[in-house]
């Protein structure tokens, strides 16, 4: 069986699978889809893949897939107005937008990533902010997926906690049990 991660770019790549990893996935049959190299953008590539990758999961789910991680950053948008872009990508390429019966998660730093790992390094952040500085590598994440994962396991985050991130781990409990 497959998991299948659709994400922007290789920090999302990482940080997924690490936390995936931690919570028990076997990353060694995690497909990964991802902004091909000249970059574009990221977001357009997710939102532009989304509904063929959701069709896809939905035709082999019963013998292949065992679920979708999209993975996304807000923007200025948030999380809100990026679900609604992946309903509306659906509806225009003539997919049922994603219901509470597919196993599809999809999460959305807002402004990006970055909001997230400066939380996770013990940061408080405004969301309205994108100012958060860049990991020199991205397999840095380490330490940030171990405290998340930390909180996830107890079921609380350090507050205050970006409503975002608030928004994943429950897209992330209630959609991906593992």
């Amino acid at each position: 069986m497959q998991l299948v991660l659709l994400c922007e770019d290789s920090q999302h790549e990482t940080f997924a699978r690490r936390f995936l990893g931690k919570a028990g996935w076997s990353t060694r049959r995690l497909r990964i889809e991802r902004v091909p190299p000249p970059r574009g953008s990221g977001a357009a590539f997710v939102r532009d893949r989304f509904p063929e990758e959701l069709s896809a999961y939905r035709a082999n789910r019963h013998r292949v897939a065992q679920g979708l991680i999209v993975l996304l950053d807000g923007d200025s948008r948030g999380v809100d107005a990026r679900l609604k872009e992946l309903e509306s990508a659906c509806r225009e390429q003539g997919i049922d937008a994603r219901t509470d019966d597919d196993r599809v998660a999809v999460f959305v730093p807002t402004w990006n990533i970055e909001t997230w790992l400066a939380y996770l390094s013990g940061t408080d952040v405004d969301e309205t902010k994108k100012d958060y500085p860049r990991l020199d590598r991205p397999r840095d994440c380490q330490q940030h997926v171990n405290v998340l994962w930390d909180m996830c396991h107890r079921r609380a985050l350090r507050q205050p906690a970006p409503p975002s991130l608030e928004a994943a781990c429950a897209e992330y409990q209630g959609r991906m049990p593992s």
